[in-house]
Order: structure tokens, then C-alpha cells, then sequence
């Protein structure tokens, strides 16, 4: 029986981080083996030591290392990320459901 693919990330701010690190790889931001390294330290202290599915302990421990990236090379202050994301849990929580979320501008 054919069915439907089943899709590569189960949540789309999974696939929003990996498309955003990606991004960010190839515009030289960064190299992908720096990034192995740091993705793989960041695993390691969260003693995710278990085989990962993709799901949710493993795209914040992308997430993590990320941030800690662009923090590290000054591209995005923590503050300045964390000022982001308390924006975007606003925008979220006051959209009714199925309406699509904005952020105010400043």
C-alpha cells in the first residue's frame, strides 16, 4: 500500500531552526564542521546520550546551539534573543486560533 510520506520534522519550528541554520551555514556564518562540534558538545552536556527521533529534545538542543553560535560571534546578543522570543510568546498567546501571528513593530 501506498500512503502518504511521512513528514521530515514533526513540528514546523523544527524545520523553520534547521532551514534557519542552513541558511546561515551557507552564507558563512559559520562552517558546518564548526557546527558538528558545537551541536555535538551541546547533546553531550544535556547528557542526551540516548538515540534522538528528531523530536523535541533534539531540535532545543539545536536551538541551543544556535543561539549560542550567533551569541559567541556577536550576531545575536542573548538579551536581544530572549526580547525576541517574550515578543513572539506575546504575538502567540493573543492570536486567536488558526489566525496567523504577527509582531508589532517597533
Amino acid at each position: 500500500m501506498s500512503g502518504a510520506p511521512e513528514p521530515a520534522f514533526s513540528e514546523p519550528w523544527h524545520a523553520q531552526v534547521f532551514a534557519l541554520t542552513v541558511f546561515l551555514n551557507e552564507a558563512g556564518h559559520f562552517s558546518w564542521p564548526d557546527w558538528a562540534t558545537r551541536f555535538s558538545q551541546t547533546l553531550a552536556r544535556n547528557g542526551l546520550d540516548k538515540e534522538l527521533d528528531g523530536g523535541e529534545d533534539y531540535f532545543n538542543a539545536w536551538l541551543e546551539t544556535l543561539e549560542a553560535m550567533l551569541a559567541d560571534s556577536a550576531q545575536a546578543a542573548p538579551e536581544d534573543v530572549e526580547r525576541f522570543r517574550a515578543d513572539w510568546e506575546r504575538a502567540y498567546l493573543s492570536t486567536p486560533h488558526g489566525e496567523p501571528v504577527n509582531l508589532a513593530a517597533d
